[in-house]
């Protein structure tokens, strides 16, 4: 379809880039919008494919500014082509991936190597995010410039914290330099070191070590003060604790360059899925919840949720870690962390809809105007319907009930709690660059 015509009818049109909520008709010629008619019907186009959108909500593709792939290195777990696939299946038509690879992306090659890999293979355009230091050990920052001039999108040695705050400080004065974004996985290992969930009576009850809140809200403040000492922004990844929500609000009440992401699962899961959701007593010790920053309380993840509305919190972004079975089917101590979420995420973030507890256009903006601001340069044309922007769009049925059968996933990563659960609010066409990406087998043709 790409570089041919392609006509999207009847569909609610919601672009919160240009503040458009309006039922109307999509245009697309050679991969990009070419118009949108919300006042009269799209004139027939010779030898168009069209599709009808009534009753769908037409959207921008989605921005993931966090997730891993895997690849190099872990092809068991993921590839850029399982991974992207998965993303389109999501919704995403744009996915930044993390740097700890093995090889990890610290160097020019393996940016290279990944930018390649994306065009060759991945069905969405693909981002690559480097490390902030050589081989992550956090001791010795990386050659910025090269791997900006190779395609990182920005720095971030997630999985592990920049502990260094001297390292730090440097790592956000020269990003700042190029207008890129340094991206800090915040925990303090002294403080988080052996835990294995958030510390609270859940941990207490089942025996197992806790992460405390204080081990993420240290470093989110100690990132907060580098940021307003260096003048360069710090973007927060996987927030997690009310206590972060207000760091981040008094830094921003004072103008500090600082922003941050919140995840599906941290905004609808609470420590207790550890204990097995309701009806599944036997899920107890549930490694598929086991997360890094923990899944916390209820009022935690009330916080996150005001904090989205507000602007406190600027993205949703998944943090998709998918793993094997090995990696999963184990005692809960030795487990690895991490969701496979790219195809559940809107499925989970719906049900705030659904409930009240967040508007759709909120949503939509948090997936895509917001992402595409805090990319820069790498973000225009992103995450609008603009005439002349790139076609990356969504077509969502928000009404469509379907039930999470892991078995079924895309990606290689079936580490999901969610399996069995149903959900309203689906995926039924991606396109990416003007071609279907992703079109859901029970919806309608393209």
């Amino acid at each position: 379809m790409r570089g041919g015509v392609l006509v999207i009818r009847r569909g609610r049109i919601l672009d919160p880039s240009s503040g458009v909520d309006q039922v109307g008709d999509l245009l697309i010629r050679d991969g990009r919008i070419a118009d949108l008619f919300l006042s009269r019907p799209a004139p027939a186009v010779a030898g168009a494919v069209e599709i009808d959108a009534a009753g769908l909500v037409v959207g921008p593709g989605f921005i993931d500014l966090h997730c891993h792939l895997r690849e190099p290195g872990h092809e068991d777990k993921e590839t850029i082509a399982t991974g992207t696939k998965a993303a389109a299946q999501g919704g995403f038509t744009t996915v930044c991936c993390m740097g700890n690879t093995d090889p990890p992306l610290d160097n020019a090659a393996t940016v290279q190597y990944v930018v390649a890999k994306a065009k060759a293979e991945g069905v969405v355009r693909v981002l690559p995010i480097g490390c902030v230091t050589r081989g992550r050990e956090g001791k010795e920052l990386v050659e910025m410039a090269e791997l900006a001039e190779a395609g990182a999108i920005g720095f971030s040695d997630d999985g592990s914290p920049v502990g260094d705050s001297r390292i730090m400080r440097n790592a956000l004065s020269y990003a700042g330099r190029f207008g890129l974004m340094v991206i800090d996985h915040c925990e303090d290992p002294s403080l988080s070191k052996g835990g294995a969930m958030n510390e609270g009576w859940v941990s207490a009850r089942l025996g197992l070590p806790g992460i405390p809140a204080a081990a993420e809200e240290i470093m989110v403040a100690r990132d907060v003060i580098l940021a307003e000492l260096t003048g360069s922004r710090v973007h927060i990844a996987h927030v997690s604790t009310a206590g972060s929500v207000e760091i981040l609000r008094r830094a921003k009440e004072k103008g500090i360059p600082v922003t941050a992401e919140v995840t599906p699962h941290h905004l609808t899961l609470t420590e207790e899925w550890v204990m097995g959701r309701e009806g599944h007593p036997g899920l107890a010790y549930d490694t598929s919840a086991k997360v890094n920053p923990p899944l916390r309380t209820k009022k935690d993840v009330q916080a996150l949720i005001q904090g989205l509305k507000d602007g406190v919190i600027d993205v949703i972004a998944t943090d998709h870690a998918p793993h094997t079975a090995i990696d999963k089917v184990c005692e809960f101590d030795q487990a690895a962390f991490g969701i496979s979420n790219l195809e559940t995420a809107l499925g989970s973030l719906m049900s705030l809809v659904h409930k009240g507890d967040l508007e759709l256009k909120t949503l939509v903006a948090r997936l895509t105007e917001g992402p595409a601001r805090l990319l820069g340069e790498a973000g225009k044309g992103l995450g609008t319907l603009r005439k002349g922007s790139p076609a990356n769009l969504v077509l969502i049925d928000p009404h469509k009930t379907w039930r999470v059968d892991v078995n079924s996933f895309t990606s290689k990563g079936r580490n999901s709690p969610l399996h069995g659960v149903e959900m309203q609010g689906r995926i039924a066409v991606t396109i990416a660059g003007g071609a279907v990406a992703y079109r859901d087998a029970q919806g309608r043709e393209a």
